[in-house]
């Protein structure tokens, strides 16, 4: 018998609330789940995105990446989560290239990401983007 496999459904600025994302959050940052009141995702996308993409699988949001720009040219990706059971199925790189499609026909001309070395297959490898040098500064 063969095993119906559900579609992932991606949504650029689909809805979510903020305790889906605050438990995706928790699991993809191995962190402790936060509540609204400390870790509102409503109110900060609302105030400082771009837009973001959601992927819902049955229903269940299994992925979430946020985008930042400067109002003109430049956006740039942030907290990209998938759910742990939904990784290895290309969610990620799915997300990312819609976010892709959405910041050039907002305009931009430059789609930014950091990322831990760990992870240089996806962004380098799977989503196309090249190599820079970058710097960072820890401010506590």
């Amino acid at each position: 018998m063969a095993t119906h496999r559900s579609a992932v459904e991606y949504r650029w600025r689909g809805s979510f609330t903020n305790d889906e994302v605050n438990v995706l959050h928790a699991e993809a940052f191995a962190t402790r789940v936060f509540d609204a009141s400390e870790w509102d995702w409503v109110a900060l996308t609302d105030r400082h995105s771009m837009g973001w993409t959601t992927a819902r699988l049955d229903g269940r949001l299994v992925g979430f990446v946020n985008v930042v720009w400067d109002g003109l040219v430049h956006a740039w990706i942030q907290d990209v989560m998938v759910a742990a059971t939904s990784r290895n199925r290309g969610i990620a790189t799915a997300m990312i290239d819609r976010v892709r499609s959405e910041v050039a026909a907002a305009g931009c001309e430059w789609l930014h990401v950091d990322f831990d070395e760990e992870l240089a297959d996806l962004y380098i490898g799977s989503c196309g983007f090249e190599r820079t040098s970058a710097g960072i500064l820890r401010l506590d």
